[in-house]
């Protein structure tokens, strides 16, 4: 299965110039833990970095600075970490373990953001997966028993 079939695609935006305060308001408004930052390329939006609520708490609320003039810019993340729309589910994941990261922008072939996977996106397609498995097991259960009928009794199986 491909990232691009199970990530959202409804991504909230901002961009470096986002001031802290309109972030926070744009997460509460959306409900989302994250934004993707983005900048326009030749009219297309191409992620920069991710920032998180996370980020918001522990670069500025915990170190009380002021937020009047701190941007999103300073806070993003540095180095993108984003995956194509073609990249395995199962690659991406231990693409997110391996850097750490609960969240990742999805791309198009020309670079532009397509989506974002999150962990919990990841958690849901995965356990709906091992269900599916555990009813295969007791479906080839109940099938063996129905077409195996039990030994009769006084038989022994040697």
């Amino acid at each position: 299965m491909y990232i691009g079939e199970i990530c959202t695609r409804n991504v909230v935006i901002c961009t470096t110039g986002t001031s802290i305060v309109d972030a926070a308001r744009l997460m509460r408004q959306y409900h989302v833990g994250d934004l993707v930052v983005v900048e326009e390329r030749n009219g297309k939006r191409v992620p920069t970095g991710v920032v998180t609520d996370r980020d918001i708490v522990v670069e500025i609320v915990a170190l009380n600075a002021p937020l009047e003039n701190l941007t999103i810019g300073d806070i993003k993340s540095r180095e993108l970490i984003a995956a194509k729309e073609s990249d395995d589910v199962l690659e991406v994941l231990e693409q997110m373990q391996r850097h750490g990261i609960r969240r990742i922008p999805v791309t198009d072939n020309y670079g532009a953001l397509a989506g974002i996977a999150t962990l919990d996106d990841l958690l849901e397609i995965l356990a709906e997966e091992l269900g599916t498995m555990v009813k295969l097991i007791s479906r080839e259960q109940s099938r063996e028993a129905k077409s195996r009928p039990a030994m009769p009794s006084g038989v022994e199986a040697h």
